[in-house]
């Protein structure tokens, strides 16, 4: 036991002894590299210096020199990651990139309608290659879409075996008497489908019923076809509200029919109204009457100012409503006294 200690002494000493003419191992700089694995060095020694797997030396001696005073020489040596090239752009794609030096990554993308074949994503790599080429974007595409039973399908382009790309259009007819039931154009989706594919069949209307106060120009009790139309009119003084001609629509009823709306009797016997711009005494309305939608203006008293002023009424389907303002006038005054009338007096 004592022996080994003093054996563990004498080489400690002999190591320790000549300590100020040894130098330590360096501590490299940012991605240098140095071989081997040795802790002390004598003066005179050197040391090969090297760069990281994936940078490039610059500048500056590429080996240090361990001096007499047990310091090593000094080295400007950097060492730059190495560069790949500008990427190839992606057609109906986008990639995004911050930089194009080793470890850089690229992420691809397609646009909407096309699918990526290769991989996503590259890397630079250690040689200034990228990890992988650049990959395609295909475009989706849809199987034929189905021809309707009694239609046919036309496209906008030039079609190829049994598959369409995205965005190709078709338009659909019909072959009499059938007509369309949905939308004449569908297209080739970016899910790989189509939209709504129409159909085609034939389309019948019951025979039109007749509207109040009104006649129709055909009472035919038949089915009526796709566009066949019946016209409308009101008996007498009733006015035709709405189109005055139906048609048989696509979902087998008819367009909204008119109506015949009433006229209005004006509920006055002496006065002077306003009526299609002209001032008339109510006796020489005829039947004392308007009809729907017309509008007569009566004329109301401001007391205070002494001054007539014109308010308008509306007939709506037999209804008209007069003015609270209104005062119809005596026998006398009417008869008598009319210029003293709100109508004929200055207005206000």
């Amino acid at each position: 036991m004592e022996r080994t200690l003093a054996l563990l002494l004498v080489f400690f000493t002999s190591v320790t002894s000549g300590q100020d003419n040894v130098c330590l191992r360096p501590v490299p700089g940012e991605h240098i590299e140095i071989d081997g694995l040795q802790r002390f060095f004598s003066p005179g020694a050197e040391l090969a210096l090297s760069c990281e797997q994936g940078y490039t030396p610059i500048s500056g001696p590429r080996k240090v020199v361990c001096t007499a005073s047990g310091e090593w020489t000094r080295t400007k040596l950097l060492c730059m990651p190495k560069r790949c090239p500008y990427p190839e752009p992606l057609s109906n794609g986008e990639l995004y990139y911050e930089d194009t030096v080793y470890q850089s990554t690229i992420n691809y993308t397609c646009h909407d309608g096309y699918t990526l074949t290769g991989p996503s994503t590259a890397e630079c790599l250690a040689n200034g290659t990228w990890s992988t080429s650049v990959p395609e974007c295909k475009p989706v595409t849809c199987a034929l879409p189905p021809i309707p039973e009694f239609g046919m399908v036309t496209y906008d382009r030039r079609i190829r075996g049994n598959t369409t790309d995205y965005g190709v259009r078709v338009t659909f007819k019909c072959n009499p008497p059938h007509i369309l039931i949905g939308e004449s154009r569908a297209q080739c989706t970016a899910s790989g489908t189509w939209t709504e594919i129409p159909k085609c069949q034939v389309v019948t209307c019951p025979p039109p019923e007749n509207i109040n106060r009104g006649y129709m120009s055909s009472n035919d009790q038949r089915e009526y076809d796709f566009m066949e139309t019946v016209n409308y009119d009101c008996l007498g003084s009733f006015v035709l509200e709405g189109s005055f001609q139906i048609f048989c629509q696509k979902d087998g009823t008819w367009s909204e029919k008119p109506s015949c709306k009433s006229p209005c009797n004006v509920d006055i016997n002496r006065a002077r109204i306003l009526y299609r711009d002209r001032k008339i005494w109510i006796k020489d309305l005829p039947h004392s009457r308007v009809s729907h939608n017309d509008i007569i203006s009566v004329y109301c008293m401001d007391k205070a100012r002494n001054c007539g002023y014109a308010v308008p009424t509306q007939c709506i389907d037999g209804k008209l409503k007069i003015p609270d303002c209104f005062t119809e006038p005596s026998l006398i005054d009417y008869s008598l006294h009319s210029g003293s009338l709100p109508s004929e007096i200055t207005q206000c």
